[in-house]
């Protein structure tokens, strides 16, 4: 252990004497002050500092992966190509103890700087409306919707079955009106992909004066005397001139109204009227709730609004930015989901500062550099990389879902659990995160071992003369 952090120390060293590391680490130190002062989101407090924190995080998290990538890569490539991989190996030190010691090398600075920045950006999230003069009513905003983490609950997708696809798709084609819609020669799995596209789309509308209901059951919440929050976000057909909609709400148990009974629980009506196109929340008391779990939530679209309001449920997608509806409810601290944030960014750099030290065991820096980048920008985009291939043509889409699409779908999808947005939302970074921060450090512990098997067999006199 001795000899890995020897290694390890010098190579922080290395690191810290690199251009590019510098450059990185000071535009952190600048960016970062500069945004808590710029940030304006919508003008609100909140949602300064969500803008802030958004950036903030993302920011830390991009620059310290290329610094990652960069600086592991070139501490064993330079060693190799400078010659000065000898003067260490003719110690007693093993090879796997020196890529070891890069890698924990790299890690170690990671960590350092990321608790350094994650600081600052903690502190200026919470000692923020202090010094933007917040009144009480926003700092209950914020405490309800920011510093929080709250548990999120979707209502279940009115899905579209194969068989409704291909009966509207026989009759586009039986009417001759494929043309109408596509230019010649596209694909039919485009097609019918645009049609189930729109036929959720019918699915999940609710026209001028009439109503939609969603119902949750199993819902637990840790306290029964606490608040439920709605989030909800209006597409429309066509936008109002004032780009607002009026809604009534109604929420709790319906189920005896349905039989003619008198309610178990206080029903809850609110009225409202919102900005289209932009997620908006409202807040009930939790006793809303039946107590076996069940709480229905019933919006009206009231005629006046002479347009079509549209809901984008994703069923069991996991990110909140894609669903026009859930019901949220505290289950933490900010303070505990901030760190662990901290964490699952951490777990990404392990993953990059492993395929960095791969690289360079068997590729010259700038293709190492290359390919590393590469495989960042892919996980980073997996969710577009994997839908832009939906529509390639049968035969081929065959061969790229039993090769690259399995690939990638195995490798850590950065884009899947992006922290920041959870933080943003003041949404709980949960144990479905953390598993996929497990299944992280176990591709990156594949990697290493991957990296000290090429390592422990290369002839380095050969590969450096």
């Amino acid at each position: 252990m001795r000899s890995v952090w020897a290694v390890a120390s010098n190579t922080i060293k290395q690191a810290l004497r690199m251009k590019i590391a510098v450059v990185f680490i000071v535009l952190l130190l600048v960016i970062l002050p500069v945004m808590a002062f710029s940030a304006s989101g919508d003008g609100t407090i909140k949602g300064r500092l969500q803008t802030f924190v958004s950036y903030g995080v993302s920011l830390t998290s991009f620059l310290l992966s290329l610094l990652t990538i960069f600086a592991a890569i070139h501490t064993v490539t330079g060693d190799i190509t400078q010659r000065q991989v000898y003067t260490v190996l003719t110690k007693p030190i093993r090879r796997y103890e020196y890529l070891a010691g890069k890698c924990l090398g790299i890690l170690v600075l990671d960590l350092a700087l990321l608790v350094a920045f994650s600081a600052g950006i903690y502190a200026v999230a919470v000692y923020g409306p202090d010094m933007m003069g917040a009144d009480q009513a926003t700092r209950q905003e914020l405490s309800d919707q920011f510093y929080t983490a709250r548990a999120s609950l979707f209502p279940k997708t009115l899905d579209v079955t194969p068989e409704e696809v291909e009966a509207e798709y026989q009759k586009l084609k039986n009417n001759q009106t494929m043309d109408q819609y596509f230019a010649e020669g596209t694909s039919v799995l485009r097609v019918k992909d645009w049609i189930y596209k729109r036929m959720r789309l019918e699915k999940n509308a609710v026209a001028a004066g009439s109503q939609k209901v969603w119902e949750f059951k199993n819902v637990k919440v840790a306290d029964p005397n606490g608040m439920l929050f709605v989030r909800f976000k209006f597409e429309v057909a066509t936008t109002p001139e004032d780009e607002q909609i009026i809604s009534q709400w109604a929420v709790g148990d319906i189920r005896p109204l349905r039989q003619g009974k008198q309610p178990n629980t206080r029903i809850y009506e609110v009225q409202r009227k919102d900005p289209v196109r932009m997620f908006r929340e409202f807040v009930i008391p939790a006793d809303a709730i039946a107590a076996d779990g069940y709480v229905a939530i019933a919006f009206m679209n009231p005629p006046i609004n002479q347009t079509v309001v549209m809901f984008m449920e994703q069923g069991n997608n996991q990110n909140l930015e894609s669903q026009s509806l859930a019901i949220l409810f505290k289950a933490g601290t900010f303070q505990e989901n901030f760190i662990r944030g901290v964490c699952v960014v951490f777990f990404r750099l392990v993953f990059l500062a492993a395929l960095a030290c791969l690289a360079s065991t068997f590729l010259s820096f700038p293709v190492a550099v290359l390919m590393s980048l590469v495989v960042f920008f892919t996980v980073s985009i997996s969710g577009f990389v994997l839908e832009a291939f939906t529509f390639m043509d049968a035969a081929v889409g065959k061969i790229y879902n039993n090769t690259l699409a399995l690939l990638i779908k195995g490798l850590p999808q950065f884009d899947k659990y992006n922290p920041a947005a959870y933080l943003v939302d003041g949404r709980l970074i949960d144990a479905e995160m953390f598993n996929w921060a497990s299944w992280t450090i176990v591709w990156a512990a594949v990697l290493m071992g991957v990296g000290l098997l090429i390592f422990s067999g290369k002839e380095l006199a050969r590969d450096t003369s």
